[in-house]
């Protein structure tokens, strides 16, 4: 489809995504075709999304299964697939009850609700304010918006939702300061993904979950983008030695098909009482199916790991052959969430990728972000750094 008639084509649509000029037709593995049959090499993974690469069979397999079988009843009713799906999370992390909804941002507002839920009717407390962080990103509701740390994304929306204090990330003066008799939860990402590819420091968080336990203030970290295996562990908090209270999944959780949780810990379901939150289509049949059958690979055939030994490979190919580039500033990530900062702009460094058939994305203005699925060749890395050396290197 040409350019124009890709436009013609969305006029119904309203204008929220400035979209690249490519129709995506197909996927298999790391690949992508358009509908001209040119071919890519996809370090994008749907935003962090299809961790199994495109198309698994073994996913395929379970969602058409259940596609045979039933497809939705409403959580009025018990749904195996759900309760399955559920104790692989609760199994394979810290967390012991589930909620399932239909995104990131309907979980991190899921966990929102329950911090200060559990605060106010079980605690007795009057808790309700939820510290985050500058440069965070949480989602695009009302409450995820507000709870972002970017004034970007709030453009036009208020009046905000009051109740929420953004900080500098991995400074424990400031959130010292910032912490009161009303805070209610720190939410948290362990590498800001939107906000630049920044891992959080390993003394700074062991501090804030210190603090935590401490005052009574519940620890909420936003899996969305590094859940699922892609930091090389099967959950970011993993690499860190603490234990959240709560955590929120979405992305790779459906391989694709849109799901999202959170994860709390034991004492917290309480806080969620029968009629306190709900979901129309959160852990459908169909949904859960999928999470059940993701959850099962990833773990099954120890995916983390080999996300962590690709991410290492990734990375130090990256440094060894940009590093004498007077453009590129640092190589980071944790796995396979990469970023390339720049000394400027990256944006025609994507739009030359994608001519060059790489399909990377930003994080950031100058930041190039790569998110390879975890089941990712040597050979397939050596072709994305092969392209993106050569743009790099001549900037």
């Amino acid at each position: 489809m040409s350019e124009n008639k890709a436009a013609t084509a969305g006029a119904s649509l309203l204008p929220t995504y400035a979209r690249y000029p490519l129709t995506l037709v197909k996927g298999e593995g790391s690949w992508l075709w358009d509908d001209t049959g040119k071919r890519y090499l996809d370090f994008m993974s749907g935003i962090a999304v299809t961790n199994l690469g495109h198309a698994p069979a073994r996913i395929k397999e379970a969602l058409v299964q259940q596609l045979d079988q039933l497809w939705h009843v409403s959580n009025l009713f018990h749904i195996p697939n759900q309760a399955d799906a559920a104790k692989l999370l609760t199994d394979n992390s810290c967390g012991d009850a589930v909620f399932f909804c239909n995104s990131g941002a309907e979980a991190n507002e899921a966990a929102i609700k329950l911090a200060r839920r559990y605060q106010q009717l079980v605690q007795n407390n009057g808790r309700y304010e939820i510290i985050t962080f500058e440069q965070s990103f949480h989602g695009r509701t009302l409450a995820t918006l507000t709870a972002t740390g970017q004034a970007k994304v709030k453009e036009g929306f208020a009046p905000l939702p009051e109740g929420f204090t953004y900080i500098p990330y991995n400074d424990f003066a400031a959130l010292e300061g910032a912490v009161s008799d009303k805070t209610a939860a720190i939410m948290l990402e362990m590498v800001q993904a939107e906000g630049g590819i920044r891992p959080v420091d390993q003394i700074y968080i062991r501090q804030v979950a210190e603090l935590c336990k401490r005052e009574g203030i519940l620890l909420i970290v936003d899996e969305i983008q590094t859940g699922i295996g892609r930091t090389g562990k099967l959950f970011a908090y993993e690499h860190f030695g603490i234990e959240p209270d709560i955590f929120t999944l979405a992305k790779g959780l459906g391989s694709g098909f849109p799901v999202g949780a959170m994860v709390a810990k034991e004492e917290l379901r309480e806080g969620f009482s029968a009629g306190s939150h709900g979901s129309t289509f959160g852990g459908t049949p169909i949904a859960t199916a999928v999470v059940k059958a993701t959850l099962e690979t990833i773990v099954g055939d120890s995916l983390s790991a080999r996300a962590a030994a690709q991410g290492e490979y990734l990375m130090s190919q990256l440094r060894e052959k940009l590093a004498g580039s007077s453009f590129v500033k640092e190589v980071r990530g944790l796995g396979l969430l990469v970023g390339i900062e720049c000394a400027g702009p990256v944006a025609d460094v994507i739009t030359a990728a994608q001519e060059r058939g790489l399909l990377v994305i930003t994080a950031g203005p100058n930041i190039v972000r790569l998110l390879p699925n975890l089941l990712v060749t040597n050979e397939e890395i050596d072709e994305a750094v092969s392209i993106l050396v050569e743009l790099l290197n001549a900037r």
